[in-house]
């Protein structure tokens, strides 16, 4: 009978106190890999902050004019050209100015002929990367950004939310000289350029001025020959897209814009501006050498080729 009371003894589960031993092992390695974790976190939130200072600590160079800094005192130096008007970088064949020798080297290809960046996807060549940058965008279609109410859709978060605003009719920015508001404070500025004349924006090849650089971006396509929209119908390429937009209103046949005097229709706003002139009796294109006036610039344009004609 002993002998089998000492074998079922031997028998019973290992002593508890050596299973929770290993089980509170087991919990004392997790809670040190949290702590661990934490102070890991704690270290790179650290290095985080440091970096932030030592970047904001470096830009000690500010323009006193618009508050903007810089890290290098010769970045400051070439901002505040921007203010100034002073364009030291002169184009040895042609006399043009520029106000940084980046700009100038843009601009003498021009004269070379040279132009290299090429995109891969048409074989275009252009004479800058900012260039060949702003083509890619007619072979990109990704636009992830759609308005639930419209449909439109948009590459950029930013022009997304500048268009929900339109929506809203939140127009909060507006102008002291007129009165007119807008949606965004970027909008205002770009209006108040009417009211001052400003026109920030230049073009490298012919010096030519605008007051948006939307403006200035498909001036430049008239000097590159680029036309990234094309007519699906016809297969006529355009340099912008409100050029496209007209264009295909002589397929469709749709003329949108109303005469209210003679009910006369048009297919853009700009034929429907030179139409109501020949009921105002307004003639505001005036030959310098005949004395006689136009209507329309186009008109004015070709009476002055007569002039010209041996």
């Amino acid at each position: 009978m002993e002998f089998i009371k000492e074998e079922i003894e031997d028998m019973r589960d290992p002593e508890p106190s050596r299973i929770k031993h290993e089980d509170t092992e087991e919990q004392i390695d997790q809670v040190r890999v949290k702590e661990q974790r934490q102070e890991l976190n704690e270290v790179e939130e650290e290095h985080r902050n440091f970096t932030i200072q030592r970047t904001k600590a470096r830009k000690t160079h500010t323009c006193t004019q618009c508050g903007k800094s810089f890290t290098m005192k010769g970045n400051l130096k070439r901002h505040m050209r921007i203010h100034t008007g002073e364009k030291p970088c002169t184009c040895t064949q042609c006399g043009k100015s520029f106000s940084q020798a980046s700009t100038l080297s843009v601009h003498l290809r021009i004269h070379s002929g040279e132009k290299p960046f090429n995109c891969d996807q048409c074989g275009k060549d252009f004479i800058s990367s900012s260039h060949l940058k702003d083509h890619l965008k007619a072979h990109s279609d990704e636009r992830p950004y759609v308005c639930s109410l419209c449909g439109k859709n948009y590459s950029r978060p930013d022009s997304f939310q500048k268009h929900k605003k339109t929506h809203n009719e939140v127009r909060d920015h507006v102008c002291l000289d007129c009165g007119k508001s807008f949606t965004t404070a970027d909008s205002l500025k770009q209006h108040q350029r009417i009211h001052t004349g400003e026109k920030p924006y230049i073009c490298s090849y012919c010096h030519k001025s605008f007051t948006q650089s939307g403006s200035l971006r498909v001036h430049e396509r008239v000097h590159t020959g680029e036309k990234p929209y094309d007519c699906t119908q016809c297969e006529k390429s355009f340099i912008s897209s409100s050029r496209l937009k007209y264009h295909l209103h002589i397929h469709s046949g749709e003329k949108p814009f109303n005469c209210d005097q003679c009910g006369k229709d048009f297919i853009s706003s700009s034929n429907l501006k030179d139409h109501l002139k020949v009921h105002s009796g307004e003639r505001p294109y005036v030959c310098s050498l005949c004395g006689k006036s136009f209507s329309r610039l186009y008109n004015f344009k070709q009476h002055q080729k007569t002039h010209n004609d041996p």
